[in-house]
């Protein structure tokens, strides 16, 4: 049985793609029409998941939806009855969106898939699925536990915002939620606002700058804006906000509590900003720690699945981890609303039509590696060699074909030298993340690189923190971790023997003055607070990544890379070998390897080079 999943027309549209309870593929929309965030229907991401299985549409036994636009239009109304008069404006805009496309998208989903195949039976083979279902079901069906608790969090779905579940084996129930406006999802997004960042992009800056301030004004938000009790659920005080009705997501209300203005996207961050990062950060982790708490004393549970949006938070998994509630946690790697399209057809598979589900054993070993059915999320499009070389060609690159082996050992000694590398292998990741697929590398012994990375290769702002990616028989020896990340999503602290210490007067320095103290024997992925988002490479699951490392763990003796998305500020990640060629010649990469080219930068024509500095948007 084949069941493909899709989520469009809010954000990240994607598609995926299940075949016999199996992930054949899934994708991204933006990746393929390079706009960020793309909410449209996923036309290409569908082509994809289709060529990769080799079939037609007509092959597919049902296409699922992930949430219930019905359900969403009836949530629409009722908030704008509850809050009348206020809000008509945002109403007068939002309604005729929804009466001439939104609240008929079962006709607008036909149309676009008779693109494909006119004669499919919508009518018996389209499904829809609600939003924190789809979220759930992408959680738990690819986690490698035949039991879990199922904790799902973001801004809204239909009117649930927060809901907890059971899974077992095929089966899957929610049996706990919170509901629209009260939302954790909605309330960082209302922060990301206030501190000038974008909604539904900008979340992640905001944990990545929380490090450079203090929690100040945390017990301001539990005072004044939230009624939350000892099991996390709560209740926000919509005084403050204006997401509800209006056409931002804070009030003036809400910038007199706390004294400043909203800040605008290009004006300088002050400590106040990083404080406010700092609290709204130690606020969600909070909330994070006692519904954690509350569902394992609740369910009896040792397992907990992780998806929506919030889930992202690396930092609050990591401490989800060491609390120790649970033994074990799994967060999704797509836990925003791309991964609803894989949760869809997951749920559609197992739930509707009852399919079995088959759990993967734990690996025996010094590892106790439990292999999970994403396959390292490397779900996206990959390219045969000779297509590289036509592809390149044609776009004018110069390249050398070297024997693979050679390739690595080229790589893994530039890192070394200190370039900043693209790599270009296998199949693209399904996610936010990149994943060693479609990376840009370089050195973390480098106290200079996290600079060199941000303002002359991303172009954007230069608190962000770099992840590493590390072997993953290794990772004890660096991290305060023993376990698994492959997906990135957890944070850990450097080891203390791996620390510098220091100086008094370094000590002293605050918010970005500490940025370029080097803290580590790892500086470029070591955050302010001694902390890294960790990436564990798995020989099984990215082999060629873990060679590279592995060759320069044997060139250096460390075996951690700086590992960053293959893109610039404000662009996707890159999906084909013509979008890592203009993204080398567009930015200050030093090395391109894709497949067994190698290109160096300094051997391209010139003629072909690109300004990619203000190309972009600030994301």
């Amino acid at each position: 049985m084949r069941v493909l999943g899709v989520s469009a027309y809010y954000h990240d549209s994607a598609a995926a793609l299940v075949e016999g309870g199996r992930i054949v593929a899934a994708a991204q929309e933006e990746r393929f029409t390079r706009k960020k965030h793309d909410a449209g229907f996923p036309a290409q991401a569908v082509g994809y998941c289709l060529a990769e299985a080799g079939i037609s549409l007509g092959d597919v036994d049902y296409v699922a939806f992930y949430d219930k636009p019905f359900l969403k239009f009836e949530r629409l109304l009722e908030t704008y009855l509850a809050f009348a008069p206020r809000g008509f404006k945002s109403f007068r805009m939002s309604i005729p969106l929804w009466l001439r496309e939104k609240l008929f998208q079962k006709d607008l989903l036909h149309k676009q898939f008779c693109k494909f195949d006119e004669n499919y039976d919508w009518e018996n083979r389209l499904l829809f699925s609600e939003h924190h279902l789809s979220h759930a079901a992408s959680a738990f069906f690819p986690s490698p536990y035949e039991e879990a608790a199922v904790l799902t969090l973001d801004g809204v779905g239909e009117w649930a915002t927060a809901s907890a579940a059971i899974g077992r084996g095929p089966t899957l129930a929610i049996f706990k939620e919170m509901h629209f406006p009260h939302s954790l999802g909605l309330l960082y997004s209302a922060t990301t606002y206030y501190l000038g960042f974008k909604v539904n992009s900008g979340e992640y800056k905001i944990m990545g700058l929380a490090p450079y301030g203090r929690p100040r004004y945390a017990q301001k938000f539990f005072d004044h804006l939230m009624d939350m009790k000892a099991d996390g659920s709560f209740r926000l005080d919509q005084s403050y906000f204006d997401y509800c009705t209006g056409l931002t997501m804070t009030n003036q209300k809400f910038s007199d509590l706390f004294g400043q203005p909203v800040r605008g996207p290009e004006q300088l961050l002050t400590d106040f900003h990083m404080d406010m990062a700092a609290s709204i950060q130690a606020v969600a982790e909070e909330v994070v720690l006692r519904l954690t708490r509350a569902l394992a004393s609740e369910t009896g549970q040792k397992n907990l699945c992780l998806a929506g949006g919030v889930a992202l938070n690396c930092v609050a998994n990591g401490k989800i981890l060491r609390d120790g509630a649970f033994e074990n946690i799994w967060v999704q790697p797509a836990a925003g609303d791309a991964g609803g399209a894989l949760g869809a057809a997951l749920a559609a598979y197992h739930l509707y039509k009852g399919q079995p589900r088959d759990v993967r054993p734990a690996v025996s070993g010094p590892q106790k590696t439990q292999p999970d059915q994403m396959a390292g999320s490397y779900l996206g499009p990959v390219y045969a060699q000779a297509e590289i070389e036509q592809r390149l060609a044609a776009a004018g690159a110069r390249f050398e074909v070297m024997s693979q082996p050679a390739m690595i050992e080229t790589v893994a000694q530039a890192i070394a030298d200190g370039d900043a590398v693209g790599w270009f292998q296998g199949r693209m990741e399904f996610g936010p993340r990149a994943l060693g697929g479609r990376s840009i590398l370089g050195d973390a012994r480098s106290p200079t690189m996290q600079k060199t990375l941000n303002l002359k290769v991303k172009y954007r702002e230069s608190f962000r923190p770099f992840a590493p990616s590390v072997l993953r028989e290794q990772v004890g020896e660096w991290f305060e971790l023993d376990g698994d990340s492959p997906y990135m999503l957890l944070v850990a602290d450097v080891v203390e023997g791996k620390r510098r210490i220091m100086t008094a007067e370094e000590s002293m320095l605050f918010g970005i003055d500490r940025l370029n103290v080097p803290r580590s024997d790892i500086p470029a992925v070591t955050h302010v607070d001694y902390s890294a988002r960790i990436q564990t490479v798995h020989a099984g699951t990215n082999p060629l990544y873990h060679a590279l490392i592995s060759r320069f763990y044997a060139l250096t003796g460390c075996p951690v890379v700086v590992n960053t998305s293959f893109n610039v500020r404000g662009e996707p990640i890159v999906c084909t070998p013509e979008d890592a060629f203009r993204c080398l010649m567009g930015c200050e990469l030093d090395m391109l390897a894709i497949g067994n080219c190698l290109l160096r930068k300094a051997g391209q024509d010139p003629a072909l080079k690109l300004d990619y500095k203000d190309a972009f948007e600030l994301d």
